[in-house]
């Protein structure tokens, strides 16, 4: 559950108060607190980052994955705080909100981002992606590891799935993952990985 204050605000107001502690968006000048996520979910989000970290090292990419970063769409009063946010680092210079603000708005800081889905799931497939369709970046992860989103998204009848946006002709084409599908990631090519390993790091019991 999300929960919000509904009282309008700008993001240069947001950015001003926006707390140390725990985790908020702006939402077309509404000021969202997502709640606690679940062990699950960072299980996921932990797994993922570690893996494309390890590929974007191999790789030798001038690329970061910060903690807290927001992605803000242009001319809009809005924020958002994807679950993996991946940087390239070099154009951070040409991102007039990046040193004081940590956020950022241009495609060519953002290869690509990864939204892990909870239960506000309409956000991570309607919203966020047509935000970030606006924005361009070129790759965009829907981690629907419960399949909890709509039988349009994760099949009928649902099962987990992984849906990737590729940027094309300024519009995204969707491919969907599951089971032991193999990830086919634009950003990079040759990652090794499956749905499966993906989702069992939701799964795993401590």
């Amino acid at each position: 559950m999300i929960q919000a204050l509904r009282e309008l605000v700008t993001f240069e107001d947001f950015a001003a108060w926006r707390p140390a502690g725990g985790r908020y968006e702006l939402h077309d000048g509404v000021i969202v607190e997502m709640a606690q996520p679940a062990g699950n979910h960072e299980d996921v989000v932990g797994f993922i980052a570690r893996k494309l970290t390890v590929e974007f090292d191999r790789l030798n990419l001038p690329y970061t994955i910060p903690k807290t970063a927001l992605v803000k769409p242009f001319n809009l009063e809005s924020g958002y705080s994807p679950d993996v946010l991946l940087l390239n680092r070099p154009n951070l210079v040409n991102e007039p909100l990046w040193k004081k603000e940590s956020t950022v708005s241009l495609a060519a800081s953002i290869p690509l981002v990864v939204e892990v889905v909870s239960s506000n799931w309409d956000d991570d497939y309607y919203t966020k992606q047509g935000k970030y369709e606006v924005i361009g970046i070129p790759e965009y992860w829907v981690v629907d590891y419960l399949g909890l989103g709509a039988k349009k998204f994760t099949g009928n009848p649902k099962q987990p799935t992984i849906s990737i946006y590729q940027l094309i002709d300024d519009e995204y084409q969707v491919t969907c993952f599951r089971g032991n599908d193999r990830i086919v990631s634009p950003t990079f090519p040759q990652l090794n990985l499956t749905a499966q390993q993906i989702f069992q790091a939701g799964n795993s019991q401590v």
